[in-house]
């Protein structure tokens, strides 16, 4: 929610891209629930001293009271509520978290309402920041539900192609959804799962947003998962993203 005050706008938002402008100031790229994804201008940001300091850094949410000008917007203050110091000291995570990130940025836009995609942005980091939950599977389940987000719901409650609820153990990318052994026949687009993939594809898609991560698969079914969310948002979004090193 944005909330006009004396000229100024007040809103919660995440820090998505930074680089460096001039001498001390920086521009920042911000996801918010409400304005969606928009440039701000943190004057005097990289200075030692400046109150800007922290809430100008990648992945800081926070409460940001901003300013529009003719061309962007520009930080006056900012309140951080979450820092997500983990995925800074773990490269590891930090990787994942990079890597999600510029997801984020490509599927949103300024002017439009980001709520869900911002939210499921945030217990992402959260979950890959503090708990010890395999990053290949939080990803795999976040990449499958901002699908669902963004229209892209695999059809899943029976076979797409003859509408049977049984035997639903192969996905097709050809017709985004679940078919039956004897569909799955005559389709050359389809991946041969079990069936804890696809009660966790099913979970991901229907889940209220606090509950997302909280279950847990086998090793070889997050395996298969991975593989599902990764060519499916591939073919979505038609760019073929992969996880790559920082350094």
């Amino acid at each position: 929610m944005v909330k006009k005050v004396m000229g100024t706008f007040k809103t919660n938002g995440i820090v998505i891209l930074e680089s460096n402008m001039g001498d001390y100031d920086k521009m920042l790229t911000m996801l918010t629930p409400g304005l969606g994804k928009i440039a701000c201008a943190a004057k005097g940001a990289r200075r030692p001293k400046s109150a800007l300091l922290s809430g100008s850094q990648f992945l800081c949410f926070g409460e940001y009271m901003l300013y529009q000008g003719a061309s962007t917007y520009h930080v006056n203050s900012c309140e951080t509520i979450e820092m997500f110091y983990n995925l800074r000291t773990d490269l590891d995570k930090l990787k994942y978290a990079s890597h999600i990130t510029k997801i984020v940025y490509d599927v949103t836009n300024e002017n439009e309402n980001s709520y869900k995609i911002l939210q499921l942005f945030l217990n992402t980091l959260y979950t890959l920041s503090e708990t010890d939950k395999n990053m290949d599977f939080v990803l795999a389940i976040f990449k499958m539900r901002l699908m669902c987000i963004l229209g892209f719901t695999p059809h899943i409650s029976d076979c797409k192609e003859c509408h049977t609820k049984e035997d639903l153990l192969y996905f097709s990318f050809k017709d985004s959804g679940f078919k039956c052994g004897i569909c799955a026949k005559f389709d050359k687009g389809v991946m041969q799962i079990s069936g804890a993939t696809k009660d966790a594809i099913q979970y991901i898609a229907l889940a209220p947003a606090k509950k997302l991560f909280s279950f847990n698969i086998s090793e070889t079914c997050i395996k298969e998962l991975e593989l599902v969310s990764k060519i499916y948002l591939n073919q979505k979004l038609e760019k073929d993203y992969k996880l790559e090193e920082l350094f």
